[in-house]
C-alpha cells in the first residue's frame, strides 16, 4: 500500500545517508525525494 511505499522510500534515502554531516540534509534529501510533501522552512527564500 501507500505507508509500505513511503516507508521503503524513506529507508532508502537513510541507507544511501551515511555520509551525510548532519541531519538537516537528511531530511532536505527526503523532501526532494518525496516530491509531494511540503518544503521545509528555510531561512533564505529564493524568488
Amino acid at each position: 500500500g501507500i505507508v509500505e511505499g513511503l516507508n521503503r522510500k524513506i529507508n532508502l534515502v537513510t541507507r544511501k545517508s551515511y555520509g551525510f554531516r548532519n541531519y538537516e540534509v537528511l531530511k532536505i534529501a527526503l523532501f526532494l525525494t518525496m516530491g509531494e510533501l511540503p518544503e521545509p522552512e528555510f531561512t533564505h527564500r529564493f524568488s
